[in-house]
């Protein structure tokens, strides 16, 4: 989402007249893209935003958008006096109002609805993979997530903008889709003749577009994979065989007290059907360790449904307190120490799945996409139908969407060399 994000805010200020700069002392006015799902990257933020306010010039407007901004609000001012704006993630297309009067000082931290989709104007050039928000905020109120303060409860956009931006996107570059949703997979809107539309209905009529090759989604809560959706696996081939959909703990009592309302079945059944519709489909998911009151059993049980489900690519985190939460205020808060341990231990074992998985692919042809050059230049990165990063030789012209023979790989990566 922050990615999307940070698209239209450059977009937004290229139609004012500004071109990009990585250099900040060069930089007329410098906006930071946040997010608070952890306390990390808050701090990170405003260290930042110090080294910043150090490096720039004088008359430099500078300022931060998105959740960590919602999250400060007006202390945001008084921890960095310079700041010019602060901007929450709905509030963004706002900043020409900063424009127009500099000297002032832009708070704006509403939650608002759907408003700047309409207001930012249209990217003149879409990239390879388009990142198409369908719907924001989320309504399950985790008792560990700060999404529900900084973005609101779930509010999904019309179907007709989403497939504009959809067909706008693949008509000036995109060759994938990828729809976004705190909640993606909870998106629902109904029209004025009383028709229901769902992430279904999204994927069915983008698949019709022809220059788009590959769908996907992201970040799927477990209740809401209804079985249309589960359906679109089988019927879809555009749809790439890899889901995302986070489980945090394998303990029900954790579940329970995370405020996740669904049995270990369920997510078990879930999986099941997914791999009859499409037997070639991989999973990956989320998972928070050192939850208040997580016990030894709690965590070995985590790490049985690891074991059982075998995610080729997980995200892992110790548990993080968050203002606004529910269990920010829990008393049974674990040590550092001991999710640090639990943390390593996942990690290690969700790496060797990974990397056995990718050693599985040596051999194989991938479709991949191609995603750019890598930190040298001499190669090229693709991404499989998987997600894993695939590098090959650097070719001029090379195609945007290939055949790649995999040659090796490790847990990070593949490497392959295209078919000729």
């Amino acid at each position: 989402m922050n990615v999307y994000d940070g698209w239209r805010i450059a977009s937004l200020l290229e139609h004012h007249g500004f071109v990009r700069t990585d250099a900040i002392p060069d930089a007329d006015i410098i906006i930071l893209n946040t997010c608070a799902v952890r306390a990390k990257a808050t701090d990170k933020v405003f260290s930042a935003l110090g080294r910043i306010r150090r490096a720039k010039k004088p008359n430099a407007l500078f300022g931060i958008v998105g959740c960590v901004a919602r999250e400060s609000g007006a202390d945001a001012f008084r921890r960095i006096p310079d700041l010019n704006f602060v901007l929450g993630p709905q509030s963004y297309h706002k900043l020409p109002q900063i424009l127009e009067n500099p000297d002032s000082r832009l708070l704006n931290i509403d939650l608002g609805g759907l408003e700047k989709f309409d207001e930012l104007p249209q990217m003149e050039r879409s990239p390879r993979v388009a990142y198409i928000p369908i719907q924001e905020g989320c309504n399950h109120v985790c008792t560990y997530c700060i999404v529900p303060y900084t973005r609101g409860r779930e509010i999904s956009r019309s179907f007709e903008s989403v497939m504009a931006e959809t067909l706008h996107a693949a008509k000036t570059g995109a060759i994938e889709i990828c729809f976004l949703g705190q909640n993606v997979n909870g998106y629902k809107f109904i029209d004025e003749n009383g028709t229901l539309y769902r992430l279904s209905d999204l994927i069915r009529e983008t698949a019709k577009i022809p220059e788009i090759m590959r769908i996907r989604f992201t970040s799927s809560y477990p209740t809401e994979m209804t079985d249309d959706l589960i359906d679109m696996f089988s019927i879809e081939p555009k749809l790439l065989p890899f889901l995302n959909m986070p489980i945090q703990s394998g303990s029900q009592n954790i579940l329970t007290r995370m405020n996740r309302p669904y049995s270990l079945e369920l997510y078990t059944d879930i999986i099941r059907k997914l791999k009859i519709a499409r037997p070639d489909i991989q999973i990956s998911s989320d998972f928070i360790v050192g939850f208040p009151g997580e016990t030894d059993s709690d965590f070995e049980q985590t790490m049985e449904i690891a074991k059982q489900i075998k995610y080729i690519n997980s995200y892992s985190f110790k548990y993080s307190p968050r203002p606004h939460t529910a269990a920010a205020l829990m008393q049974d808060q674990i040590p550092e120490n001991i999710k640090a341990a639990r943390l390593a231990k996942l990690d290690t074992y969700l790496n060797e799945v990974q990397r056995e998985f990718n050693e599985g692919c040596i051999d194989k042809t991938l479709s991949c996409l191609l995603e750019g050059t890598d930190k040298t230049g001499r190669h090229l990165v693709y991404r499989t139908p998987f997600m894993q990063q695939c590098i090959v030789e650097y070719r001029d012209n090379a195609p945007e969407l290939t055949d790649i023979k995999i040659t090796a790989a490790n847990k990070a990566s593949l490497r392959g060399k295209f078919i000729d």
